[in-house]
């Protein structure tokens, strides 16, 4: 069930959880072959992220593994795309990445979550869409949760939690990141 803004809430034992867990398993066959290549197998790690997204990727998308995500079909990516080691994708809700985006080592980007009341914590999953807009730079070991937007040309900064939409052209930084400068051209 998906409500306006784009969150997913999936309840246990039912057929869109048992989809969930196939697709698990189904990155879980493919990531393994994809973290034994080396940095050298460019090609071969775009082929293998591809068929892991059900994408074609173009000849500037560029992955150091090793790389994490519990499903992998619902990641989109852009041209030119570069996603450093170490990365981790929840991409239940959707992750969407433009064009020109780097994506440093250590980063989470996670569409899921768990009922916040304890006595509905394990009787479902909610999972609320990421959207990386084009020319953004997340770095080292930031976390971007669902229901995001990092908007056009920001910077995330390293070790940054991100908990709400990034404006345009930003600097943000800090647990939970707040905006810290307007990037300008100069």
């Amino acid at each position: 069930m998906s409500n306006e803004d784009g969150t997913r809430i999936i309840p246990r034992r039912t057929p869109e959880s048992a989809a969930m867990v196939a697709s698990v398993k189904r990155a879980m066959a493919i990531t393994p072959v994809l973290n034994r290549l080396t940095f050298d197998d460019a090609d071969e790690v775009r082929a293998m992220f591809g068929d892991l997204t059900g994408n074609t990727l173009d000849e500037g998308f560029s992955l150091i593994p090793p790389f994490y995500t519990t499903g992998g079909e619902n990641i989109r990516v852009g041209r030119n795309v570069f996603i450093n080691q170490n990365c981790t994708m929840y991409d239940l809700g959707g992750i969407d990445i433009a064009d020109d985006v780097m994506i440093g080592p250590n980063v989470s980007i996670i569409t899921s979550g768990h009922p916040i009341e304890p006595s509905q914590r394990r009787a479902a999953v909610i999972a609320k869409p990421i959207v990386i807009e084009r020319n953004v730079w997340i770095a080292a070991g930031a976390m971007i949760i669902g229901g995001v937007t990092v908007g056009e040309n920001s910077v995330v900064a390293a070790g940054s939690v991100v908990t709400r939409d990034v404006p345009a052209n930003s600097l943000v930084g800090g647990n939970p990141a707040r905006v810290i400068r307007s990037i300008a051209e100069g």
